[in-house]
């Protein structure tokens, strides 16, 4: 059979049209169109080779523009549009194709294979000088070669112990893996196929390159999970012992401010490691559903005497997935703990807050009680103060007038009590004013 041409259909992109049967088309209408064509996969025949790996770039698309520039160059080739998600470069021996995700951007090599060495024939351009956007999570080299008695022997390459060998698309192709890692760090896949399209040939491959890459990304949560367990355990046993000293011992006001100080401290620590570490398990959740919808498409059969990928798979992924799960909801437990416990302090420290208020509005009820009397006294002391020198003045006056200045002395005695009446009543008016108008003010 002919090998077909070597088609780079990841460069080819839907014409977005501003009109539709002559209207105009929403804004965001030709990014929604054109999505189902963003990623589309290879046309690829048996014998065929493909290299992948995945970089880590953190989304920094300079690192990818500065790579697929210097291979550009090196091939000879034009630039491709650096702006699209999805791109690549065709020389005469293969094509190189480079897709950028969230976190990570993805190489993939395809090249037709030497029918004596069985490697991909050409020009790796992952050698010679190429400088790598980020550090590699994953690479994978998959052989695609027609399924044949001597094809079949190819299964010996793999490790007995975790081969994986199952029939897909109808019986069409088989595929086999150990996910071991060669001398070069990359994970062998070999697919046999029969009687499969270019088309179908090339969305198998696809669907297991990503089977491969985001299982491996998935498990990226593991190892900080191993680490965050050490930090919960501590966290919970120090709430623990806070939680303790708060039931056994007789909290003071000082000791209330230390252990919400603590406690705080904890929420806040546990809350930093929460923000931190949210999108990793986010994402590897994510990844971790997008294995199992490739591994679901395989719709496997399985081989007598071999594991399907299926059930290989989930015998591993499961159980570290549901480690991480754990962790989340551990965090997601020890917050409420922590919570709690800090409201319950807070309410302690607020009775002994309303208790201290209250023995202060004590005394200052005692000492305004004691000014009062101090008020009463002085205002006894006041009238006799007040009617002395009234008195001196009239007797003054009296003396001034010719007419009464021999009655002077029993005037001034009949005036004394008249005076000190007088006065005590308004002092009296004076103060009952102030009451009423202090009543009306508390009452309103």
């Amino acid at each position: 059979m002919k090998e077909p041409a070597n088609i780079n259909t990841t460069t080819v992109q839907p014409t977005p049209t501003a009109t539709v049967y002559g209207m105009p088309a929403y804004t965001d209408r030709a990014a929604a169109v054109g999505e189902v064509h963003a990623r589309p996969h290879l046309l690829i025949q048996a014998p065929r080779g493909i290299l992948q790996l995945a970089f880590m770039t953190e989304g920094d698309q300079a690192k990818d523009q500065m790579a697929m520039s210097e291979l550009s160059h090196r091939f000879g080739v034009a630039e491709p549009d650096h702006a699209t998600p999805l791109h690549g470069v065709t020389w005469d021996e293969g094509d190189l194709h480079c897709e950028k995700h969230t976190e990570f951007s993805t190489y993939l090599w395809c090249a037709s294979l030497d029918s004596e060495t069985g490697e991909p024939c050409g020009e790796n351009p992952f050698k010679h000088g190429f400088v790598p956007p980020g550090p590699v999570v994953s690479g994978i080299r998959l052989r695609l070669l027609p399924w044949t008695p001597e094809t079949e022997k190819e299964a010996d390459r793999f490790d007995p112990a975790s081969l994986c060998y199952s029939l897909v698309e109808n019986g069409s192709a088989a595929i086999l893996t150990d996910f071991r890692q060669d001398e070069d760090g990359l994970t062998q896949i070999l697919v046999l196929a029969r009687d499969l399209t270019p088309a179908r040939a090339g969305a198998l491959a696809q669907r297991l390159l990503e089977i491969e890459t985001y299982r491996t990304l998935a498990l990226l949560s593991l190892p900080l999970t191993r680490s965050m367990t050490s930090e919960l355990r501590r966290m919970e046993s120090r709430l623990a012992a806070i939680t303790d000293e708060m039931c056994t011992s007789l909290v003071e006001r000082r000791d209330s401010d230390v252990l919400l100080s603590e406690l705080t401290g904890l929420a806040a620590e546990l809350e930093a490691g929460v923000a931190a570490n949210l999108y990793r398990f986010g994402a590897s959740r994510a990844y971790y559903e997008i294995v199992e919808e490739r591994l679901a498409a395989l719709s496997e059969e399985a081989v007598s005497g071999y594991c399907t990928w299926a059930d290989f798979l989930q015998r591993r992924i499961a159980p570290a997935m549901r480690t991480c799960q754990s962790v989340k909801e551990r965090q997601t437990k020890l917050s409420d703990k922590l919570t709690r416990a800090i409201a319950l302090l807070r309410s302690w420290i607020d009775v002994e807050l309303e208790r201290q208020n209250r023995d202060l509005l004590a005394s200052m009820n005692n000492r305004a009680k004691m000014q009062l009397r101090l008020q009463q006294t002085v205002e006894g002391l006041s009238v006799a103060a007040i009617s002395y020198y009234v008195v001196s003045l009239l007797g003054y006056l009296l003396k001034g007038i010719p007419m009464v200045h021999d009655s002077v002395a029993p005037v001034m005695a009949v005036l004394v009590p008249a005076v000190m009446l007088t006065i005590w009543w308004i002092v009296r008016r004076i103060r009952h004013a102030h009451g009423d108008t202090a009543a009306e003010e508390k009452s309103s």
